[in-house]
Formats: structure tokens, sequence, C-alpha cells
């Protein structure tokens, strides 16, 4: 089986604090596995946090942005 590898890697964003921004990426494979992370920490779906994904897209959605979420 290939390895999945991203088609379109993250793009850099920005955003107003208190805002909310979204990034994506797009993956070789639609419905593969996506585990978001900011350095070594798992990010987890919160009322902060929202992960979308649809075919070969995924989606990270930041709610109420800071500037700690650079």
């Amino acid at each position: 089986e290939t390895p999945v590898r991203f088609k379109q890697e993250l793009q850099n964003e920005e955003a107003r604090e208190g805002k909310q921004v979204r990034l994506s990426c797009e993956l070789s494979k639609a419905g593969a596995p996506v585990k978001w992370m900011k350095g070594d920490t798992v990010l987890h779906a919160s009322e902060k946090y929202e992960f979308r994904q649809q075919g070969t897209v995924a989606e990270l959605i930041i709610r109420d942005v800071k500037s700690i979420d650079a």
C-alpha cells in the first residue's frame, strides 16, 4: 500500500486576535487519518479546535485566536 503524502501542505495564515482561522491541507488518499499537533502536543476537538475532513482535504479551525496559537 502506498504511503499517504501531502498533495498540498499547510500554508501560513494570519488572523486577528479573538477571530478564527482555518488551516487546511490536501492528502494523497481520501479518509486518511490526520493528527493535528502544535509542536509536540496533540490537539483535541474542543470549543477552541474543530477538525473537519472531506475526501482528501483536512481542516483545522482555531477559534478565539490568541498570540500563543502562533
